[in-house]
Protein backbone atom coordinates (compact mmCIF):
# COMPACT_ATOMS: atom_id res chain seq x y z
CA UNK A 1 0.00 0.00 0.00
CA UNK A 2 2.19 2.59 0.77
CA UNK A 3 5.11 1.32 -1.76
CA UNK A 4 2.43 2.05 -4.71
CA UNK A 5 0.99 5.33 -2.85
CA UNK A 6 -2.43 3.40 -3.15
CA UNK A 7 -5.50 5.90 -2.28
CA UNK A 8 -9.05 5.02 -2.60
CA UNK A 9 -8.62 1.23 -2.21
CA UNK A 10 -11.47 -1.37 -2.64
CA UNK A 11 -10.07 -4.28 -0.50
CA UNK A 12 -11.88 -7.25 -2.50
CA UNK A 13 -10.94 -10.34 -0.27
CA UNK A 14 -11.60 -14.01 0.46
CA UNK A 15 -10.75 -16.62 3.11
CA UNK A 16 -7.50 -15.82 4.67
CA UNK A 17 -7.01 -12.72 2.62
CA UNK A 18 -10.18 -11.44 4.18
CA UNK A 19 -7.93 -11.65 7.90
CA UNK A 20 -5.02 -10.54 5.81
CA UNK A 21 -7.11 -7.40 4.53
CA UNK A 22 -8.83 -6.52 6.94
CA UNK A 23 -5.91 -6.39 9.01
CA UNK A 24 -4.13 -3.69 6.42
CA UNK A 25 -7.79 -1.79 7.19
CA UNK A 26 -7.38 -1.56 10.57
CA UNK A 27 -3.52 0.13 10.19
CA UNK A 28 -4.80 1.82 6.74
CA UNK A 29 -8.32 3.00 7.76
CA UNK A 30 -8.08 6.35 5.73
CA UNK A 31 -6.76 4.69 2.59
CA UNK A 32 -9.93 2.59 1.98
CA UNK A 33 -12.79 3.63 0.06
CA UNK A 34 -15.05 0.36 -0.22
CA UNK A 35 -14.80 -2.85 0.97
CA UNK A 36 -15.69 -6.70 -0.96
CA UNK A 37 -15.38 -9.76 1.15
CA UNK A 38 -16.11 -13.92 -0.33
CA UNK A 39 -16.47 -16.18 2.27
CA UNK A 40 -13.99 -15.42 5.11
CA UNK A 41 -13.43 -14.02 8.02
CA UNK A 42 -11.81 -11.62 10.12
CA UNK A 43 -12.11 -12.23 14.04
CA UNK A 44 -11.35 -15.59 15.87
CA UNK A 45 -12.78 -18.97 14.33
CA UNK A 46 -15.92 -19.58 15.80
CA UNK A 47 -15.09 -23.65 15.03
CA UNK A 48 -12.26 -25.55 14.14
CA UNK A 49 -13.25 -28.01 11.14
CA UNK A 50 -12.17 -31.13 11.70
CA UNK A 51 -10.92 -31.50 7.70
CA UNK A 52 -8.83 -28.74 8.93
CA UNK A 53 -7.65 -30.38 12.33
CA UNK A 54 -6.44 -33.32 10.28
CA UNK A 55 -3.42 -31.32 8.15
CA UNK A 56 -2.12 -30.05 11.54
CA UNK A 57 -1.50 -33.53 12.74
CA UNK A 58 2.40 -33.95 13.85
CA UNK A 59 4.25 -35.60 11.14
CA UNK A 60 0.98 -37.08 9.13
CA UNK A 61 -0.55 -33.38 8.34
CA UNK A 62 2.93 -32.13 6.92
CA UNK A 63 3.38 -34.80 4.58
CA UNK A 64 0.01 -34.63 3.42
CA UNK A 65 -0.34 -30.97 3.11
CA UNK A 66 3.39 -30.73 1.70
CA UNK A 67 4.34 -34.44 -0.14
CA UNK A 68 0.94 -34.94 -0.98
CA UNK A 69 -0.59 -31.51 -1.83
CA UNK A 70 -3.58 -32.89 0.05
CA UNK A 71 -5.19 -29.51 1.31
CA UNK A 72 -5.03 -27.98 -2.47
CA UNK A 73 -6.82 -31.44 -4.00
CA UNK A 74 -8.88 -31.85 -1.42
CA UNK A 75 -10.26 -27.93 -2.39
CA UNK A 76 -10.96 -29.09 -5.86
CA UNK A 77 -14.23 -30.79 -4.36
CA UNK A 78 -14.67 -29.54 -0.71
CA UNK A 79 -14.77 -26.22 -1.60
CA UNK A 80 -16.86 -26.18 -4.35
CA UNK A 81 -21.21 -27.53 -4.71
CA UNK A 82 -20.53 -28.67 -8.04
CA UNK A 83 -20.97 -32.44 -8.39
CA UNK A 84 -17.99 -34.14 -9.05
CA UNK A 85 -15.82 -30.91 -8.16
CA UNK A 86 -14.48 -28.45 -10.64
CA UNK A 87 -13.48 -28.86 -14.09
CA UNK A 88 -10.10 -30.32 -15.48
CA UNK A 89 -8.98 -26.16 -16.41
CA UNK A 90 -9.90 -24.78 -13.02
CA UNK A 91 -8.38 -27.71 -11.16
CA UNK A 92 -4.68 -27.63 -12.84
CA UNK A 93 -4.98 -23.54 -12.32
CA UNK A 94 -5.33 -23.92 -8.63
CA UNK A 95 -3.04 -26.65 -8.06
CA UNK A 96 -0.22 -24.89 -10.04
CA UNK A 97 1.26 -22.65 -8.01
CA UNK A 98 1.59 -26.02 -5.37
CA UNK A 99 3.83 -28.29 -7.37
CA UNK A 100 6.06 -28.79 -5.00
CA UNK A 101 7.51 -29.91 -1.21
CA UNK A 102 9.37 -26.08 -1.71
CA UNK A 103 6.04 -24.45 -3.36
CA UNK A 104 3.53 -26.00 -0.59
CA UNK A 105 5.37 -24.37 2.67
CA UNK A 106 2.72 -21.71 2.77
CA UNK A 107 -0.38 -23.81 2.69
CA UNK A 108 1.05 -25.44 5.78
CA UNK A 109 2.28 -22.69 7.12
CA UNK A 110 -1.44 -20.92 7.03
CA UNK A 111 -2.92 -23.93 8.17
CA UNK A 112 -0.93 -24.19 11.94
CA UNK A 113 -1.60 -20.40 11.88
CA UNK A 114 -5.25 -20.80 12.27
CA UNK A 115 -5.26 -20.11 16.18
CA UNK A 116 -7.71 -21.99 18.39
CA UNK A 117 -7.15 -20.63 21.58
CA UNK A 118 -7.07 -17.07 23.07
CA UNK A 119 -3.67 -17.66 23.98
CA UNK A 120 -2.24 -17.49 20.68
CA UNK A 121 -0.70 -14.39 19.02
CA UNK A 122 -2.75 -15.01 15.95
CA UNK A 123 -6.12 -14.86 18.18
CA UNK A 124 -5.34 -12.34 19.60
CA UNK A 125 -4.64 -10.44 16.13
CA UNK A 126 -8.14 -11.88 14.94
CA UNK A 127 -9.16 -10.11 17.98
CA UNK A 128 -7.99 -6.65 17.61
CA UNK A 129 -9.09 -6.78 13.98
CA UNK A 130 -12.58 -7.86 14.73
CA UNK A 131 -12.27 -5.08 17.39
CA UNK A 132 -11.90 -2.23 14.67
CA UNK A 133 -14.65 -3.28 12.11
CA UNK A 134 -17.53 -1.52 13.57
CA UNK A 135 -15.15 1.64 13.21
CA UNK A 136 -15.73 1.20 9.44
CA UNK A 137 -18.04 3.88 7.66
CA UNK A 138 -17.47 2.91 4.31
CA UNK A 139 -19.49 0.60 1.84
CA UNK A 140 -19.37 -3.14 2.34
CA UNK A 141 -20.69 -5.85 0.13
CA UNK A 142 -20.65 -9.14 1.40
CA UNK A 143 -20.76 -12.30 -1.19
CA UNK A 144 -21.46 -15.83 0.10
CA UNK A 145 -21.71 -19.58 -1.09
CA UNK A 146 -23.77 -20.74 1.40
CA UNK A 147 -22.88 -24.45 0.83
CA UNK A 148 -19.31 -23.32 2.57
CA UNK A 149 -18.30 -26.23 5.55
CA UNK A 150 -15.36 -24.04 6.58
CA UNK A 151 -16.64 -20.00 6.03
CA UNK A 152 -20.04 -20.94 6.84
CA UNK A 153 -23.19 -18.85 6.96
CA UNK A 154 -22.49 -18.11 10.95
CA UNK A 155 -19.42 -15.95 9.79
CA UNK A 156 -21.63 -14.43 7.16
CA UNK A 157 -23.79 -13.81 10.53
CA UNK A 158 -21.05 -12.06 12.60
CA UNK A 159 -20.47 -10.07 9.99
CA UNK A 160 -23.89 -8.87 9.26
CA UNK A 161 -23.90 -8.02 13.10
CA UNK A 162 -21.25 -5.47 12.76
CA UNK A 163 -21.99 -4.41 9.92
CA UNK A 164 -26.53 -4.25 9.74
CA UNK A 165 -25.97 -1.70 6.46
CA UNK A 166 -23.70 -3.56 4.14
CA UNK A 167 -25.28 -4.78 1.41
CA UNK A 168 -25.34 -9.05 1.29
CA UNK A 169 -25.33 -11.43 -1.89
CA UNK A 170 -26.44 -14.78 -0.97
CA UNK A 171 -25.92 -17.93 -3.31
CA UNK A 172 -27.92 -21.03 -1.58
CA UNK A 173 -26.16 -23.01 -4.59
CA UNK A 174 -22.50 -21.93 -4.23
CA UNK A 175 -19.54 -23.27 -1.95
CA UNK A 176 -16.08 -21.62 -0.55
CA UNK A 177 -15.34 -20.87 -4.15
CA UNK A 178 -18.28 -18.95 -4.80
CA UNK A 179 -16.32 -17.08 -7.46
CA UNK A 180 -16.03 -19.81 -9.16
CA UNK A 181 -19.35 -21.77 -8.60
CA UNK A 182 -20.97 -18.15 -9.70
CA UNK A 183 -18.38 -16.82 -11.71
CA UNK A 184 -20.86 -14.35 -13.40
CA UNK A 185 -23.49 -13.83 -10.36
CA UNK A 186 -20.25 -12.61 -8.63
CA UNK A 187 -18.70 -10.33 -11.12
CA UNK A 188 -22.10 -8.64 -11.73
CA UNK A 189 -22.78 -8.22 -7.54
CA UNK A 190 -19.24 -6.43 -7.38
CA UNK A 191 -19.53 -4.43 -10.71
CA UNK A 192 -22.37 -2.99 -9.63
CA UNK A 193 -21.21 -2.36 -6.06
CA UNK A 194 -17.89 -0.37 -7.06
CA UNK A 195 -19.75 1.14 -9.70
CA UNK A 196 -22.63 2.98 -7.35
CA UNK A 197 -21.06 5.50 -4.33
Amino acid sequence: IDHLQLKKITLVAHDWGGAIGMGAVRMRADLFRRIVLLNTAAFPPPYFPLRIRACRMPLLGTAGVRGLNLFARAALTMATDRKGGLPAVEAAGLLAPYDSWKNRVAIDGFVRDIPTRPDQRTWQTLSKIENSLKELKIPKLLVWGMRDWCFRPECLDRFRAVWPEAKVVQFADAGHYVMLDKPNEVLAAIRDFVQTD
